[in-house]
């Protein structure tokens, strides 16, 4: 517990000078079941499940507006020599509009071990492409004269990104920023500055023993772009007999929603999320659907007997 505190600390510290930035910004994907897919955040996170975890979750969002955003991710990591190397792939399809965003980025990540109980330190890396594109063939236009009139616009963007996480059997905390490059404008459509922008990840959370058969998990994601309004998800997670998630989900000023998980076997979780918008969007359509299905092929001589709870 003493190497969490002095490590929140260090990560708060990290988190305030990188406020201090100044660039355009427009927010990435929205998820609510963030807690199950952290290596799209953070890249030191590869690895250190001591398993090899497959992911993958499904987001239909805001149901029933026209255009609405549609985004699907696969993530697959796995340690590589003990706990201290880790690597991983993610990927990520985006469409929102005309717009749509193809994303496959490799991670690797390198861990130090804090202490006796084996709370450790990870430092990330990642780099990838991003496809980004804008086809305006589908849209009826009224003035035919405009440039973008049935045009497509494509871009391809080589990136880098960086994250530290740090984890225990109980608690974590990471700080990590996905891109880190910027790219050059070359369109009329702004298709390009979707990569034109930095964003910078806090993620926290602890389990609490309540009794032999309940745990309570509450965590926190804290999303940051300059010039644009902080996005802070607060999450609230019931674990019955280490099988069955009960949770909650409030993004501030933006959306309430709840999930349940249901660990099969020691190797599978199957999971469903709604949300549903607390702010002027809920007029307009009916909510947001997530689902999961997790693969944990765990390694031998695995190193944690006990449950991973992150």
């Amino acid at each position: 517990m003493k190497n969490f505190k002095y490590i929140s600390k260090l990560f708060l510290g990290i988190i305030i000078i990188l406020l201090s930035s100044n660039v355009m910004a427009q927010q990435d994907e929205q998820l609510t079941l963030q807690n199950y897919n952290p290596l799209y955040y953070n890249p030191a996170y590869a690895g250190s499940r001591d398993a090899i975890s497959l992911v993958g979750i499904g987001r239909f969002q805001w149901v029933g507006m026209e255009g609405a955003p549609n985004t699907q991710w696969l993530s697959i990591h796995t340690p590589v020599i003990g706990k201290a190397l880790g690597m991983g792939v993610h990927m990520v399809n985006d469409k929102i509009g005309t717009r749509n965003r193809t994303s496959a980025y490799y991670n690797i990540s390198s861990s130090i071990r804090l202490n006796s109980n084996d709370a450790r330190l990870a430092f990330g890396l990642s780099a990838g492409l991003d496809f980004l594109s804008r086809d305006f063939t589908t849209l009826t236009t009224i003035h035919d004269e405009l440039d973008i009139h049935n045009a497509r616009y494509g871009h391809n963007q080589f990136n880098v990104g960086a994250g530290i996480y740090y984890y225990s059997q109980n608690s974590y905390i990471g700080l990590s920023m996905p891109r880190i490059l910027q790219a050059s404008n070359s369109d009329p459509t702004n298709v390009v500055n979707t990569l034109n922008v930095h964003h910078f990840f806090l993620t926290a959370g602890h389990v609490f023993d309540i009794n032999s058969v309940l745990r309570l998990k509450p965590t926190a994601l804290v999303k940051y772009t300059p010039k644009t309004p902080i996005t802070i998800d607060v999450g609230l997670s019931l674990l019955m007999y280490d099988k069955l998630n009960l949770g909650m989900i409030y993004r501030v000023t933006e959306a309430l929603g709840a999930n349940v998980v249901y660990q099969i076997g020691n190797f599978m979780h199957i999971g469903y999320g709604y949300e549903f918008p607390t702010n002027g969007l809920a007029n307009h359509q009916s909510g947001s659907h997530e689902v999961l299905l997790q693969f944990d092929i765990r390694m031998k001589n695995s190193i944690y007997k006990s449950p991973r709870y992150f």
